[in-house]
């Protein structure tokens, strides 16, 4: 299975791609879409356009995107949430299910600490992917997001196995 990760931000999109087979995942590609300032419709284009050929060209079978968090700046979040739209929607055009997690789920999956820096979380993605060029910290937050869906996955897949086995 291919998953695309992704890290909403509105001058800042990170994405990362992975494949999964079984327990062993394997870094596939990741980068940054980057909108410039100016008018918010056009960055959410730029965006939208970019994340977009990403979602072309490595096709993945599965998103997941990482949940904003409110903060004391009102218009910021609101900007933000707008971004998480355009992230949400362009793997749904794509046809995909798309997975949502807040960042301490990804945090305490990959490093197994709900408030860990940003600094542990690209350790650690790195730990998961050997020999991975990160593009930045968006793109490792992005990895993350797609080795939590992954880990998610695969545990919901054996639940269900364990479910099927129980009834029959």
């Amino acid at each position: 299975m291919r998953v695309v990760g992704i890290d909403p931000g509105l001058r800042n999109l990170g994405w990362g791609v992975i494949d999964v087979a079984g327990s062993r995942l394997t870094h596939v590609a990741n980068g940054i879409c980057h909108s410039e300032s100016g008018d918010l419709a056009d960055r959410l284009l730029s965006l939208h356009t970019q994340l977009t050929e990403v979602i072309r060209r490595f096709q993945p079978e599965a998103a997941a995107v990482e949940h904003t968090f409110v903060n004391k700046d009102a218009v910021a979040t609101l900007k933000l949430g707008q971004a998480r739209g355009i992230a949400l929607l362009v793997p749904a055009q794509a046809g995909l299910v798309v997975g949502e997690y807040a960042p301490n789920a990804v945090k305490k999956t990959v490093v197994g600490v709900g408030h860990a820096a940003k600094v542990q979380v690209d350790h650690m993605v790195r730990l998961h992917l050997p020999g991975v060029q990160i593009a930045g910290p968006d793109a490792a937050d992005a990895l993350a997001v797609a080795i939590c869906h992954a880990h998610h996955v695969q545990s919901s897949g054996r639940l269900q196995a364990a479910l099927k086995r129980a009834a029959g």
